[in-house]
């Protein structure tokens, strides 16, 4: 399932609405967004958990993903 956070994480980068919708969510509430990523994945056959979600977003190296998680830190 590891390579499927890696898709679901290209998927939501290319979709601006989802990224944009994620990113807000986690503002507010980032357990909540970690979920609503998982739930993503399930819908479009991707299923991850949030462990894999979080283990693949520790592993990415580039800068907008690094000021993402700084914003999001408290649930990531």
């Amino acid at each position: 399932m590891g390579s499927n956070a890696a898709e679901l994480y290209k998927r939501i980068q290319q979709n601006p609405e989802h990224t944009q919708t994620l990113f807000r969510q986690a503002l507010q509430d980032p357990q909540g967004a970690l979920q609503a990523i998982c739930d993503l994945g399930a819908s479009i056959g991707l299923p991850v958990t949030i462990e894999e979600v979080k283990s693949h977003l520790a592993s990415i190296d580039d800068g907008e993903t690094k000021q993402w998680l700084i914003k999001a830190r408290g649930g990531l």
